[in-house]
């Protein structure tokens, strides 16, 4: 036994270093700005829609000039009787150099390159949405970790001076038992159910450290005195129908998937127009260097239209366009599957979000009936009229009411941000946060001025 409480005793320590302080406390916003600021996830969302809409200057190189450049130099020599006989000496030298430049465009191709543009930025509204959906899931995140860790700190304290009740009991016991009003089994019984007590304890604490390890990860630093105290406002649907409307006209991976029909219809523009004519200009410039003679000056160019037309290409031009119309119809039954994957979490945040609020009335109601009973049974136990055991049954279901309530008013928070989530309506500007929004637009603007080779990266 003297084991034991030193055991309890030393996780005792170790959980309360683990608690909050709430001399900093933080609040959820807080917790919300901070993981939108520094976050990884949006960042690299961030990152991937500026890298995809690179593809839209790709995409429009294809309808404008290239031009270039081009120089050559070098030498040559003769040595020997056939030097001697061809240019008067036993060694002769030479030396030539040229520098031109070239251009190349395409004027028509059948609209394939206008077709690769509008793909480029589907795709890239693509990306925007895909950050968009990243917030989403690392609010939510967020949010799960933070109410976690207020739930779980909560359980430690509950299941703490849920030791210390039946600690009393086991020094009841052993004082009646030692009067002879007690036996050995209510003592027994009091051990067993303290020894209960400890492993549920430690078991707390195991999942509070979870939490705590969820939160640094999503947040970026330890919880600091969490409260869940939150004010919604106007942001909770009020009906299970809003909920599906705001759903089908804000969740970023629905836009997503019906932006991506976008990509496979322009895919399959692309693919049909590559059946068309190709009309190309090709110049050519010499400027130093155009003749044999390097004594002899002047320029010399040229200027060509070249015109091509596809005959056969051995099934690849027609297995291109059967791919892009297959692509084409998986995409928009791909946005169906969207559709009704959201509308079932809608469903499902809505039906957890009413269940929860009905169990924290149950569970309020639970621990005010089982706490007079708990009190009435020690006091008729005392007097000779309940056992031990009774009292050790009424507090396990106490506890059991406790806990109920307390995960069910996490659960009814989670549940709360779950329907926001569901709805396309989690997001740092929709809940007005105290950050920069992060978008790639201004980044986007500057790859549409495709003249700008040299662009710099500085958006």
């Amino acid at each position: 036994m003297n084991s034991l409480r030193v055991v309890r005793a030393a996780t005792i320590a170790v959980a309360l270093s683990m608690l909050p302080v709430a001399a900093h406390a933080e609040t959820l916003r807080e917790a919300l700005a901070s993981a939108y600021k520094n976050n990884p996830n949006i960042m690299s969302a961030l990152l991937s829609v500026k890298a995809t809409a690179e593809g839209i200057a790709i995409a429009k190189s294809g309808k404008l000039p290239t031009i270039a450049l081009s120089g050559d130099v070098g030498g040559s020599f003769a040595a020997g009787p056939g030097s001697e006989a061809a240019y008067g000496d036993g060694f002769h030298t030479d030396y030539n150099y040229s520098a031109g430049a070239s251009y190349s465009q395409t004027l028509f191709d059948n609209f394939k390159t206008e077709s690769q543009i509008e793909q480029a930025r589907a795709l890239t509204e693509v990306s925007k949405y895909s950050l968009r959906n990243a917030e989403q899931n690392v609010l939510l995140s967020v949010v799960q970790a933070y109410f976690g860790v207020i739930r779980d700190t909560q359980l430690v304290q509950l299941r703490q001076e849920n030791i210390s009740f039946f600690d009393a009991q086991v020094n009841s016991a052993s004082d009646r038992l030692r009067l002879g009003e007690g036996t050995k089994i209510d003592v027994s019984q009091a051990q067993a159910r303290q020894a209960q007590a400890v492993a549920s304890y430690k078991s707390a604490i195991a999942s509070l450290q979870t939490s705590q390890a969820s939160y640094q990860r999503w947040v970026g630093h330890k919880p600091k005195g969490l409260t869940g105290e939150f004010t919604f406002g106007k942001l909770l649907p009020t009906s299970i129908d809003s909920a599906i409307a705001s759903a089908d006209d804000h969740h970023p991976a629905l836009l997503s998937a019906r932006a991506s029909i976008r990509v496979a219809q322009a895919g399959s523009d692309a693919a049909e127009a590559a059946f068309g004519p190709t009309l190309n200009l090709i110049g050519s410039l010499c400027a130093i260097g155009c003749f044999n003679d390097n004594s002899v000056t002047g320029m010399t160019g040229s200027v060509n239209l070249k015109l091509s037309i596809p005959i056969y290409s051995g099934g690849a031009l027609s297995g291109s366009l059967r791919k892009a119309n297959l692509e084409q119809v998986k995409s928009e039954v791909d946005a169906l599957s969207t559709r009704d994957e959201i509308r079932e979490s809608v469903i499902s945040s809505w039906s957890t979000l009413q269940n929860a609020t009905s169990q924290i009335e149950s569970a309020q109601s639970s621990v005010a009936s089982n706490q007079l009973v708990v009190d009435g049974t020690i006091q008729e136990r005392d007097v000779g009229q309940k056992t031990t055991l009774d009292v050790l049954n009424a507090q396990a279901d106490l506890t059991s009411a406790r806990e109920t309530l307390i995960t069910a008013r996490a659960t009814k928070m989670i549940a709360a941000f779950a329907l926001l989530a569901a709805s396309g309506r989690l997001s740092a500007e929709d809940m007005k946060l105290n950050v920069e929004v992060k978008s790639a637009d201004g980044y986007i603007s500057s790859v549409e001025k495709v003249w700008a080779e040299l662009r710099v990266i500085n958006d």
